[in-house]
């Protein structure tokens, strides 16, 4: 896909630079960047949540449910 972006031109001239230097083009060069970048995002986003009770003892909220939610806080007396 062909798309037009802005960059300062510091960074601009510095990525032109690297990419010679490699012996790649500027594309291939920021294609690395943003898949190194994106794959970071996504390890992130993997760390687990807390959760409360056990999955063998009772049936855990799924905090996105309202009505769920709301009635395991009630049971549990938080009002």
């Amino acid at each position: 896909m062909k798309t037009t972006i802005n960059l300062p031109d510091g960074l601009a001239d510095m990525a032109k630079r690297r990419a010679a230097e490699r012996g790649c083009t500027f594309t291939a060069l920021v294609v690395e960047g943003l898949h190194h970048v994106l794959s970071e995002v996504s390890e992130v986003r993997r760390v687990p949540l807390p959760t409360w009770g056990s999955a063998s003892d009772q049936v855990l909220v799924d905090p996105a449910d309202p009505e769920a939610l709301g009635s395991a806080l009630d049971a549990d007396g938080w009002k």
